[in-house]
C-alpha cells in the first residue's frame, strides 16, 4: 500500500487498534515490522490498558516489552531520553555517534537487538503544548536499510499520529490549559513536599530511585518548573496535590 491508500484507510477507520493494525501492515512491506507509538509527555494519548507508560501500542516481541517495562527501561532507554532533543527522524544505531551514551543507555540497545529489534528508528512527534510522541519502528532483519525507508516510515508514522488522535483526542484537558499529573507524579511530589529524598520515596513507594526521578522530572517539565520546591509551591497553588 503506498502513502495515499494508508491516509485513506486511516481516514476512514475508526477504531485505534485497526489504524495501529494498518500502520503495522504498512511498515512490514518496508520490512518494519516492529511498531511501537509511545507518549513522552504529560499530554499523551489514552493508553491502551495491557501497556504501561510510555507505551500506547506497540506489537514488539511479548517477552522483551515484559523485560523492558519489569526493569523500568523506559527511564534509561536512549531513544525515549533523546527523542525530545531530536528535531527529525533518527536510527538507533547512530545514537552513540551523536552521544556519550551511558553504559545502561547501550545495555538497553544491545539488548533490544538480541530481542530481534534490529537497525531502529523512530519518529519524533511534536503537538500543541509541548506534547511529544514518538513511533519507532524496527526490522528482524540483519539487512534492513532503515536510511532508505526513512522518508517513508517518517510520513506513514506522521499520518498515522494524526489519526489517532482524530479517533481517541487526547485526555489531558489541553483545552483549557489544565496540567494533569499522574497519581504516581502525585504521591512522589507529596512525599518530596514532606522532605523525603529521591532514595526514600522509592523505599516507599517501592519503586527504584531512577523511578522517582523520572516521575518528579516529568512533574517539573508539566509545571514549567526548575526546582522541586517550586514544583510543590506550583502543584498545591493550583490544586493538583
Amino acid at each position: 500500500m503506498d502513502l495515499f491508500g494508508f491516509v485513506e484507510c486511516a481516514q476512514r477507520t475508526r477504531s485505534t487498534k485497526s489504524l495501529f493494525d494498518l500502520l503495522v501492515s504498512c511498515a512490514s512491506e518496508e520490512g518494519f515490522s516492529e511498531v511501537a507509538y509511545g507518549a513522552l509527555t504529560f499530554a499523551e494519548p489514552p493508553r491502551l490498558p495491557e501497556y504501561l507508560p510510555p507505551a500506547v501500542t506497540v506489537n514488539f516481541p511479548a517477552d522483551w516489552c515484559h523485560h523492558y517495562f519489569e526493569r523500568n527501561y523506559h527511564v534509561i532507554d536512549p531513544v525515549v531520553r533523546r527523542t525530545p532533543t531530536r528535531p527529525g527522524p533518527f536510527l538507533w544505531d547512530e545514537l552513540a555517534k551523536h552521544y556519550q551514551l551511558q553504559s545502561s543507555e547501550q545495555r538497553v540497545l544491545d539488548e533490544a537487538r538480541e530481542a530481534g529489534l534490529k537497525h531502529g528508528m523512530s519518529v519524533p512527534l511534536f503537538g500543541a503544548l509541548g506534547r511529544i510522541s514518538v513511533v519507532s519502528f524496527a526490522s528482524p532483519f540483519d539487512d534492513a536499510d532503515p536510511q532508505y525507508r526513512m522518508s517513508h516510515l517518517k510520513a506513514l508514522a506522521w499520518h498515522f499520529h494524526v489519526a489517532f488522535g482524530e479517533i481517541e483526542p487526547p485526555s489531558d484537558s489541553s483545552c483549557n490549559g489544565k496540567v494533569v499529573l499522574s497519581e504516581r507524579e502525585k504521591d512522589c511530589l507529596r512525599w518530596v513536599a514532606e522532605g523525603k529524598s529521591s532514595w526514600e520515596i522509592g523505599k516507599i513507594l517501592q519503586i527504584s530511585e531512577n523511578t522517582v526521578n523520572f516521575h518528579l522530572k516529568n512533574v517539573m517539565r508539566k509545571l514549567g518548573t526548575t526546582s522541586r520546591t517550586k514544583a510543590i509551591v506550583k502543584a498545591i497553588r493550583d490544586n493538583l496535590i
